[in-house]
C-alpha cells in the first residue's frame, strides 16, 4: 500500500479521513483540508482530487432554494408541474435548476427538448446541462447517462441511493435562486436518499401535486404524512388535470371531477395553490419540447401555472 490508499467517511457535516499518512488519522472540515492534505508524500492527481472532494464536497453551496415536488401517486404530472414551474421561475428573471430523480422514468429532458448530451466533470464535480443558451435553467438526470433512451434502469434501492447521493453532492450548480427536485411516485428509497443527501442543506420545503380523484388524493395524503415525519415542510398542494380545456371554444369541462385537491388542502390544513387544467396546447408544448408558457400567454392554463409560481416566490421569499 502507499500514501494513496485512504477512506473517507462523512460524519456530522465533517470528514474523517483513514489512511496512510504517516499511520495517522485525521479529522478534516473545509478549513483544514489543504493544511493536511497538500502533502509532498502525495502525487499530484491524488491532491487534487482531495482537496476538489473536501472543498467542494457540496455543489448546493450556492443554491438558495430547493423545493421538492412530491405525490404519493404515478401518472399525475409531477414531471409537466415541475417542468412549468421552472419555466415560469425563469420568465420572473430567476436562475432554476431541476434534478430529476425519477431515476426509472426521467422525463425532463424530453420535455424541454434536451437531446442526450454528454456530461461533462469539472474540478467541482459534474457539469449541469443546460436547457438555454444564458445558462439560466441547468438539468440533471439519469436521461443523460444511460446510452440509449429506451434503456430500462433495473437497479436495486443500494445502487439507486448511490446515484442519488452522487446528483446531490457531486453536481457543479453554481449559483441558483431556486433548485426543483422531480421525484418518481410513493415514498420510497429515492425519497429516503434525497431527504438523507439534503440533511446538510436547507430544504425549503415541498409542493404536492395530485389530481382530482379520491384515488389520487389517498395516496397523497400518505405523501402529507410521510412529510409530517421527516419533518419537510408542506408548501401546498396542486390540483392537476383539474378539468379539460376544448381546444375549440375554450370551455373547461369537469371530465375527472374537480375540487378534490382543494378538500384534501382544507382536511390536512396545507395551502391550495391553485388547479391546473388538462390542456392540448400544453400537452403538445410538453410533446414538443417548446415553452407552453412563452407559447400561449393568454391561455387560461398560462393564468393558472403562472398564479401558482408566484405565489411560491412569495412564499419562499419571504423566509
Amino acid at each position: 500500500m502507499d500514501h494513496s490508499d485512504w477512506l473517507l467517511i462523512s460524519k456530522g457535516g465533517r470528514f474523517i479521513a483513514f489512511g496512510y499518512l504517516n499511520g495517522s488519522c485525521l479529522e478534516v472540515t473545509h478549513e483544514n483540508a489543504e493544511e493536511n492534505f497538500m502533502k509532498p508524500t502525495l502525487s499530484a492527481w491524488r491532491k487534487k482530487a482531495v482537496c476538489n472532494i473536501l472543498i467542494n464536497r457540496t455543489g448546493l453551496s450556492q443554491v438558495r432554494r430547493v423545493i421538492l415536488v412530491l405525490s404519493g401517486k404515478g401518472g399525475v404530472g409531477k414531471s409537466t408541474i415541475t417542468t412549468e414551474l421552472a419555466l415560469a421561475f425563469l420568465h420572473a428573471g430567476k436562475k432554476v435548476g431541476i434534478l430529476d430523480v425519477d431515476l426509472c422514468g426521467p422525463s425532463i429532458p424530453r420535455m424541454l427538448r434536451v437531446c442526450r448530451p454528454d456530461v461533462h466533470q469539472c474540478d467541482s464535480g459534474w457539469v449541469p446541462v443546460y436547457a438555454d443558451a444564458q445558462q439560466n435553467l441547468a438539468l440533471m438526470s439519469i436521461g443523460f447517462l444511460l446510452e440509449h433512451p429506451d434503456e430500462a434502469v433495473v437497479w436495486r434501492g443500494p445502487k439507486k441511493t448511490a446515484l442519488i447521493g452522487q446528483f446531490v453532492s457531486d453536481v457543479a450548480w453554481g449559483e441558483l435562486d431556486i433548485l426543483l427536485v422531480d421525484t418518481p411516485p410513493g415514498t420510497s428509497d429515492e425519497h429516503l436518499a434525497v431527504l438523507e443527501n439534503l440533511r446538510k442543506h436547507r430544504v425549503d420545503g415541498a409542493v404536492l401535486v395530485t389530481t382530482p380523484q379520491a384515488v389520487s388524493t389517498g395516496d397523497v395524503r400518505r405523501e402529507i404524512t410521510f412529510c409530517k415525519k421527516l419533518g419537510v415542510r408542506i408548501l401546498g398542494l396542486i390540483e392537476n388535470m383539474s378539468g379539460f380545456v376544448c381546444p375549440h371554444c375554450s370551455e373547461c369541462s369537469n371530465i375527472f371531477s374537480k375540487g378534490g385537491g382543494e378538500e384534501l388542502a382544507k382536511l390536512t390544513g396545507s395551502e391550495f395553490l391553485g388547479s391546473v387544467p388538462l390542456d392540448p396546447q400544453l400537452t403538445q408544448s410538453l410533446e414538443e419540447g417548446t415553452d407552453f408558457l412563452q407559447a400561449f400567454p393568454e391561455s387560461a392554463t398560462f393564468s393558472s401555472i403562472n398564479t401558482i409560481a408566484n405565489t411560491l416566490l412569495s412564499r419562499i421569499e419571504d423566509d
